[in-house]
């Protein structure tokens, strides 16, 4: 097998994907509107489960990293909201918050944001494990 096969332009670009989100936001016909959402880089990933870890106080002077699983979530899935663009500052202003995972925490009832972290989770292939693929290469 070549190697340009694993060459970055060789590899199937993730598409955005439409998902309605929540049956709350209507266009003019009274539709749900579907929100767009997108793949993130495993580089982008590592940023913001970077940025959800905290050093808590252990043995050492150093610490332990501990994730915040809930501001890791929040994160990743503001990074993949495409649409609605989440760090609008009116859309912020009037939730009155700032960011884009406080944002999209405001604007959800529990069960839609649930939804919407799994549909991030499963458009990230958080959902398929390692066994999965190989069967269905085999096929």
């Amino acid at each position: 097998m070549s190697m340009k096969l694993f060459f970055a332009d060789s590899a199937v670009k993730a598409e955005p994907q439409d998902v309605v989100v929540s049956d709350r936001y209507l266009d003019a016909s009274g539709r749900p509107v579907a929100w767009k959402l997108r793949a993130i880089s495993e580089e982008l990933n590592e940023e913001i489960r970077s940025a959800s870890t905290k050093r808590t106080k252990g043995k050492g002077s150093s610490g332990v990293p501990e994730l915040d699983y809930n501001a890791y979530l929040g994160r990743m899935v503001a990074a993949c909201v495409v649409y609605p663009d989440l760090n609008d500052a009116e859309l912020q202003q009037s939730y009155g918050v700032r960011g884009a995972s406080s944002v999209v925490r405001k604007m959800l009832l529990a069960g839609e944001f649930a939804n919407l972290a799994a549909k991030v989770q499963e458009i990230n292939g958080f959902d398929r494990d390692v066994s999965e693929i190989s069967d269905e290469v085999k096929n």
